[in-house]
């Protein structure tokens, strides 16, 4: 498995406003993409190591939400707002991410789900509405380490899904 998480370069207008992390999961494509479409799924692994989530409503269809509040080890709630503006079963997501609906600051993410032999590499692509925001989100929020560690949770829980299902 490999991680990466790094501002993506290059000559992209959105590229000083960007955080690009991917991931090799070790299982395949449509089982990570089943990860990220269904809640009972989702709450057992979302979120930087340490965070668990309590969902208030879940409908996975382009403009459906996901309203849920994350739970830091520290205590602290986060409320969290997700609505689904484009779907491809099972290659990409794209997705508004904010504190609500109406939150100025929310981000846009693509998520591109790639076959890579029997694993899936998996490309967490983040568009914040400027520079200073993305900024922010590294420098206070820790956003690059916590997409990292987002996605080895994906990737320990779907290895935990597989290895159970090659058991019976």
């Amino acid at each position: 498995m490999s991680t990466s998480g790094q501002a993506m370069p290059g000559p992209s207008a959105t590229a000083d406003r960007e955080i690009v992390i991917d991931r090799l999961i070790d299982a395949p494509r449509e089982l990570v993409f089943e990860a990220f479409t269904q809640v009972r799924h989702l709450s057992q692994w979302w979120g930087p190591e340490g965070f668990t989530t309590t969902t208030r409503a879940f409908e996975f269809r382009v403009g459906g939400v996901w309203d849920f509040v994350m739970h830091g080890p520290d205590g602290t709630d986060y409320p969290e707002w997700i609505t689904w503006t484009g779907i491809a079963a099972p290659e990409r997501i794209e997705l508004l991410h904010g504190e609500s609906r109406d939150d100025p600051n929310a981000f846009e993410t693509v998520l591109t789900f790639m076959p890579d032999g029997a694993a899936t590499r998996i490309e967490m692509c983040t568009v914040f509405p400027t520079k200073e925001l993305r900024d922010e989100a590294i420098e206070k929020h820790g956003a690059i380490e916590g997409g990292r560690q987002t996605l080895g949770n994906l990737a320990s829980y779907v290895a935990e899904f597989v290895h159970k299902g090659a058991q019976g």
